[in-house]
Formats: C-alpha cells, sequence, structure tokens
C-alpha cells in the first residue's frame, strides 16, 4: 500500500511490544462517525481522494504507512503514519501521513474542507504489533495488553490508543499488519 513508512527508533522491545520515538510529521486527517470499521472506510475514502488528486494542484502525493484511526477528541492528536484510528463507537479521526518530502508549504489544498493538514511534534508511543483482523475485541484485547506493558515499563500513557494499519483492505486476512499505538508523557 505504501511507498514510505514513517521512521521511528525502537527505544525498547520485548516481544510484539515496542517504545518507539517518532520525528515530527505531518497528517492529512479527516473526523467522521460511525462504528470503527464504518469509519475507517469513509476516512480512508476521503484522505485517498486528496492523495489522488483532490487537491488544488491536481498533484498525486504517495501513500504512507500505516493509516492511523483515533476516537475524535476535539483535539489535535499527536499519532503517526500507518493508516491509524482511534475511538469508539461514534466520532473517529483517521489520518494519513504524508511524505517526508513535503512541508506544510509545499502540500497542496485539498479540494475537500473536511480534510484537514496537521503538523505533528515528535512524540514517544508505546506499541503492540499483531497481525490478523482488527475487529473490535481483539484492539481491546491488545489495548489492554500494551497497558499492562506499559506499567511494567513505569511509562504513562497520554490520551486514547489508536490503531494503526499498515496494509490495505484486500490484504489477506492473515497477512495483515496491525498495532496499537498510545502517546507516553514525559518522564518528569
Amino acid at each position: 500500500m505504501a511507498d514510505e513508512d514513517i521512521a521511528y527508533t525502537v527505544v525498547t522491545k520485548e516481544a510484539d511490544f515496542e517504545v518507539r520515538d517518532y520525528p515530527a510529521f505531518i497528517v492529512a486527517e479527516v473526523n467522521v462517525t460511525g462504528s470503527r470499521d464504518e469509519a475507517s472506510a469513509e476516512g480512508f475514502k476521503l484522505l485517498a481522494d486528496y492523495i489522488f488528486g483532490g487537491n488544488t494542484g491536481r498533484e498525486s502525493i504517495a501513500m504512507t504507512a500505516p493509516v492511523v484511526q483515533k476516537r475524535a477528541t476535539g483535539e489535535k492528536i499527536a499519532m503517526t503514519a500507518p493508516v491509524t484510528q482511534s475511538g469508539s463507537d461514534g466520532a473517529w479521526t483517521v489520518r494519513f501521513t504524508m511524505p517526508s518530502t513535503y512541508t506544510l508549504e509545499s502540500l497542496p489544498t485539498p479540494n475537500d474542507p473536511r480534510v484537514q493538514l496537521i503538523p505533528v511534534p515528535s512524540q514517544r508511543y508505546a506499541v503492540v504489533r499483531f497481525s490478523g483482523l482488527a475487529k473490535v475485541a481483539e484492539v481491546d484485547r491488545r489495548t489492554e495488553a500494551l497497558k499492562a506493558f506499559m506499567q511494567r515499563q513505569n511509562l504513562t500513557g497520554e490520551g486514547d490508543a489508536s490503531l494503526a494499519r499498515d496494509d490495505p483492505p484486500w490484504t489477506l486476512w492473515f497477512m495483515r499488519r496491525n498495532e496499537v499505538w498510545i502517546a507516553v508523557a514525559p518522564a518528569g
């Protein structure tokens, strides 16, 4: 699906769990409603339209991974690329990370006003990776396991968990790569 994965540095690794440092980056994001799956599909469609030329320059922008989805909170969410999603049934934010070659000034303006370009500061995340379908029960189970890992590591989370998906919907279920991310509060 992606031409570029966002670069990160692994700080700690334990089985399927990692603590990662991500650099600052830019996302295109939309807020959508519905179930997790409905919001993912609608958000993906809106963002894909933007990167496939639905912008003032009619410019195609390379796809990055993952796509991130997160519960919409009315605040800007510090998440990176995969396609990510977070939240629960209701309001969701879906994000595509823009290729690292772009700046906020060099990205074309989206034609659809629902698509927003947002700078995201560098951030540390606790992450758990899993394969298969990202069903609600599985994401909830992985989220709880990630919280337990964070507790063992004496890490405090900031905000809600996000679901990051690395592969397009047509990828066979057993080959799909998914992650749950939780931002880590600075030590202090």
